[in-house]
Parts: C-alpha cells; sequence; structure tokens
C-alpha cells in the first residue's frame, strides 16, 4: 500500500498482516506516516496504489461494510458540547443503526469499562481530556465492530490517565477484538501488544513480536565512554570486536550498540585499555526497546 500527495510518499509500500483478536501497535515518530496509514484503513483516505482489506473487506471498494467492522478514534477529535455522556453514546449508536433496545445496557457495560460510570450525566465539554479519551474508545465500542483503529489513544495524557487508558486497552484486549493502535512512545505497548511494527519515512523498516523486542532489549547493551584519545585509535579497537554492532560520536563521548555478554564487554574493556586508550568513563545504560529495535533496524540496513 502506497499513499503519495503529489511527490511526498507518505506511506511507501507497506506489507502488513494482523491477525485476528490481536494487539498490533504501529511506532514511529511524528511524520512516519502512521495516521495516513490509519486513515486509510478507516476509509477516510484512498491509497495511491495497493489495496487494504479489513475484515474482509477492501477499504475502497467496500468502505460502508469496513466502516461496520471497525471502531475508529482519530489522534485528534472533537466532543459535542450540548450532549451528555450517555446522550453522546446514544447518538452514535443511532448513526450505526444499532437495536434500540440494547443500547442502554451496552452504554452502561462501556461506561463501566472505561470507568466513566459515575460521570454519565456529565456534559461532554465537561470532561478531563483523559476522561474524553476513554469515552471515545466507549464510543467506537457502541455497534460492538471486531476491529478497534487508535490514532495516537494516550496522546496529551498525563501519567495517571496514561495509567488508566492502559487498564481500558488491556480490557479491550479481553473482549477478543482486534486492536491496531498507533503511538510515538513503543514502551507503553510492551504490556499491551502482541505484535508491533517501526514506521520510518513513510516505510515499515520492521515488525516483530513484543517479546522478541523485549528479549532484543536483554540480549543488546548500550556503553558509554569517555575519552580524549584520537578517534582513529578508538574506531581501529572497537572495528577489532565482532560484538561491536554500531558505534556514534556523541557530545558526550562515544557510544556504541554492543550484542555481546557481560564476560565479552569486561574483555573490551581491558583490550581498549591494553591499546592505551585512557579511558574517563565506560558505563552501560539501560537501553530502550524503541532506540534499539531503530538501531537494530539501521544497523540490518547496512547504515
Amino acid at each position: 500500500m502506497t499513499k503519495k500527495y503529489g511527490k511526498m510518499v507518505a506511506v511507501n509500500e507497506m506489507n502488513l498482516s494482523v491477525q485476528r483478536q490481536t494487539v498490533f501497535g504501529l511506532v514511529g515518530e511524528n511524520g512516519a506516516g502512521k495516521t495516513t496509514a490509519l486513515s486509510i484503513l478507516a476509509t477516510l483516505s484512498t491509497p495511491t496504489s495497493g489495496y487494504a482489506y479489513i475484515n474482509g473487506y477492501e477499504v475502497s471498494r467496500h468502505p460502508r461494510d469496513v466502516r461496520r467492522s471497525i471502531g475508529y478514534m482519530p489522534d485528534s477529535f472533537g466532543v459535542y458540547d450540548d450532549l451528555t455522556v450517555m446522550e453522546y453514546l446514544r447518538f452514535f449508536a443511532d448513526c450505526y443503526d444499532v437495536d434500540r433496545r440494547v443500547v442502554k445496557s451496552r452504554a452502561d457495560d462501556l461506561l463501566e469499562r472505561v470507568n466513566l460510570t459515575d460521570k454519565r450525566d456529565t456534559y461532554v465539554n465537561a470532561l478531563s481530556r483523559g476522561m474524553q479519551q476513554r469515552l471515545e474508545i466507549a464510543r467506537c465500542l457502541m455497534h460492538d465492530p471486531d476491529v478497534l483503529i487508535l490514532d495516537e489513544p494516550a496522546s496529551g495524557l498525563d501519567p495517571r490517565s496514561r495509567l488508566e487508558m492502559r487498564g481500558v486497552l488491556h480490557g479491550l484486549r479481553d473482549l477478543g477484538k482486534t486492536i491496531l493502535i498507533s503511538t510515538h512512545i513503543l514502551h507503553e505497548l510492551a504490556e499491551v501488544a502482541d505484535e508491533i511494527g517501526i514506521l520510518r519515512g513513510g516505510e515499515l523498516v520492521a515488525v516483530a513480536a513484543i517479546q522478541v523486542m523485549l528479549q532484543h532489549s536483554s540480549a543488546y547493551r548500550t556503553i558509554e565512554f569517555n575519552t580524549n584519545d584520537p578517534d582513529d585509535l578508538v574506531e581501529r579497537v572497537l572495528a577489532g570486536d565482532r560484538q561491536v554492532l554500531q558505534v556514534e560520536r556523541i557530545a558526550s563521548g562515544w557510544e556504541i550498540l554492543y550484542g555481546g555478554t557481560q564476560g565479552q564487554q569486561a574483555t573490551l574493556l581491558t583490550r581498549m585499555i591494553e591499546a592505551g586508550i585512557t579511558l574517563t568513563q565506560f558505563a552501560e545504560r539501560p537501553t530502550d526497546i524503541e532506540q534499539l529495535f531503530l538501531r537494530l533496524s539501521r544497523v540490518q540496513e547496512g547504515k
């Protein structure tokens, strides 16, 4: 699937398959193409080339069937000022022709699921942003779709609201829905997603199960060190260690992505000292799994 705006390529030949009843996280920096990809899946935009299917329906040829199959929460949304929470949910139930005999019970159940039962008679615009985000998820579920598409559902939330949102996502996972979530913060998906993909510059550069990601984060180490010795000496010594996957010059000195064990790391330190390198710092720091995945993908691309 490709989407172009003039000469700009927003999504470049994306190939992706998400299994039923799983949670897939689409991760990328702002401008990576996440919202464009999700807007195509939500039938709000058409691909320049390629195809996309949701629940067996092609998004361009069968948009009405797709819309009945999905609950879509955009990255920015507006709420209706003069409706209460319950009226808001009933309004969207009517939009989807939900049987009115089940609307109240379904709305009650969803409000309980997103922890808004005590706000049922509150006007929507009086809710905090976190509450509005959770209400939007309830709104997405009023017509009982098989697939949820959530674009940055935790965007703009404070830490407490993020925790509440994570709890809601856990509950949605337990419902057996197929969920596609976009975010620019990978670690927020670590406890929710089954699989994640990294989108960079409109291209899906890597896809992996979350457990594989967590294994990578413990198998690879980020080492920072500082020395005043010549760069060519440092680079020559590092080049002799096969476990040094990537070397970067940073403001505070040097940073390497290391694939070896702690014992091999100690051996590298010994070799550097024996080569005459004077170190003022040599320390391993916690590896962020998002940065690790991006760096590994660059290593695999030979960059």
